[in-house]
């Protein structure tokens, strides 16, 4: 008897420890399926309907992006291809974002730019005239993000008068004082600097209004900016080698501003992306760089990548760059997205065709 009530204990306790050993291993293997999460992976591009130019804004739970649309009209009659995202990945079209403020179809509508101020939302842009290398800047204003955006009646005037001024981009310091950064054409050339078009700054008095007073960011000095050799320009009675400057985007980081362009011939694969840098919005800024320093094309796989906007991502501390390249015919301007890094040398980014991890 005594025997066997040994027996059953013994076997009783084993059947508890079996017991309490599945138990762990069940709870611990629940444990680990929870926290496993499948990493997500996207392959640019991230639209790859048509989106040049795109700039990309953070406005609470969503990322909203404009693209330009050239002479075009979205399927409700309206200027520049609005997006909206969660994720910086997955875009939901929302139609058109600006009411045509003229009716001339013949029009040219570039470069839309996204920001808020005060509760409202404002979207610049360049409209072109019936004239050669005539462009003005302009401004539209919205109670929503989503638009529409109706345009606010008077063009942003340049300091002098420029005929030729594209690709606003709005600057909120974080003082609270707003700057202007665009680009216009410069006819004079040195032998250190190039005719062409390059960027300038100028303050807002308000989100309407510049101060008048605008300051050169960056000239053509390299020759990867080339856009034309020869290039006539009857509007200005004469033919260069005209180098381009274009699409500033600026970021302050670490205290100092991180003006950010794009340079060369946009309708090719040599367009991609360099930076100056300053301890003040208005300048001096450092000269750039003899290539593409933070996105150049890799060829038979990126092309010309370019005109781009700097978000984090939903992570709150991962910069993103969001910029065109074109599709391998040369035929569309897609949206894509990778990251961007800091390193010693400055800003750079690798552009990928590749699964990546998602944001």
């Amino acid at each position: 008897m005594r025997s066997e009530s040994k027996n059953r204990i013994k076997s009783a306790r084993t059947a508890l420890s079996v017991l309490l050993w599945l138990c762990a291993a069940g709870c611990a293997s629940r444990h680990a399926r929870s926290d496993d999460t499948p990493i997500r992976y996207y392959t640019n591009p991230v639209y790859a309907a048509s989106m040049p130019d795109p700039s990309v804004i953070r406005y609470g739970g969503y990322y909203y992006a404009a693209g330009t649309t050239g002479a075009e009209r979205k399927p409700d009659g309206r200027i520049f291809t609005l997006l909206r995202s969660r994720n910086l990945i997955d875009w939901e079209e929302l139609g058109g974002a600006l009411t045509p403020p003229f009716t001339d179809p013949g029009l040219q509508y570039w470069a839309p730019e996204l920001t808020s101020n005060n509760g409202r939302y404002y979207l610049y842009y360049a409209v072109s005239g019936n004239e050669p290398e005539k462009f003005a800047i302009r401004v539209s204003i919205s109670d929503r993000p989503e638009g529409p955006y109706v345009d606010m009646g008077m063009p942003l005037i340049d300091c002098e008068s420029n005929r030729f001024t594209i690709d606003p981009f709005p600057f909120h310091d974080t003082d609270g004082q707003w700057y202007f950064f665009y680009a216009r054409n410069f006819t004079n050339a040195t032998p250190e600097v190039h005719a062409g078009t390059a960027i300038v700054v100028d303050r807002l008095l308000d989100m309407t209004r510049l101060a008048g007073d605008c300051r050169e960011v960056v000239r053509a000095k390299h020759d990867w900016t080339l856009f034309q050799a020869h290039r006539r320009m009857d509007v200005y009675g004469s033919t260069f080698d005209w180098h381009t400057i274009e699409g500033p985007c600026v970021v302050k980081h670490d205290g100092r501003y991180y003006c950010f362009y794009s340079g060369a011939n946009w309708q090719t694969p040599r367009y991609g992306v360099d930076f100056v840098v300053a301890d003040h919005p208005l300048g001096p800024y450092s000269e750039g760089g003899d290539h593409p320093r933070v996105l150049q094309g890799i060829p038979g796989h990126v092309r010309g990548p370019g005109h781009h906007s700097i978000v984090f991502g939903p992570d709150g501390h991962t910069q993103y760059i969001l910029y065109h390249a074109w599709d391998a015919k040369m035929k569309v301007r897609q949206m894509c997205a990778d990251k961007l890094e800091w390193t010693p040398e400055g800003p750079h980014c690798v552009p990928t065709d590749t699964p990546q991890p998602a944001p």
